[in-house]
């Protein structure tokens, strides 16, 4: 409800990261380097949404699920280009830092 919010996401995978199977978590990452909060806002609502990921299981590509007002140029080229480093790094983070076990989720806190 405050404007003053910030919501960050890190990718803790329980899997071996390869390009077929972070998919959604680059399109997460991607929206986040790449568009204004309200179009993120509504491209991650779309995203989450069951149907949209098995879509994607079945081959169709992210692009297919831009939303109207999203920079689809600047998306599509940071994507294609973002790797997979970035979710490894997530990865270590979680492991390392937060103690994390592979897949575990957790809500990181830093407020007033």
């Amino acid at each position: 409800t405050s404007s003053h919010t910030r919501l960050g996401i890190l990718n803790n995978p329980s899997s071996k990261i390869k390009e077929d199977n972070t998919t959604i978590a680059r399109g997460i990452l991607t929206a986040f380097l790449t568009q204004s909060n309200s179009n993120l806002k509504s491209f991650l609502s779309k995203l989450c949404k069951e149907d949209t990921a098995k879509s994607i299981d079945a081959g169709t590509k992210i692009a297919k699920f831009l939303i109207p007002g999203m920079d689809d140029d600047t998306f599509e080229k940071k994507y294609n280009t973002l790797g997979l480093d970035l979710i490894k790094t997530h990865q270590m983070f979680c492991r390392e830092v937060l103690k994390l076990l592979p897949g575990q989720m957790a809500v990181v806190s830093n407020g007033r």
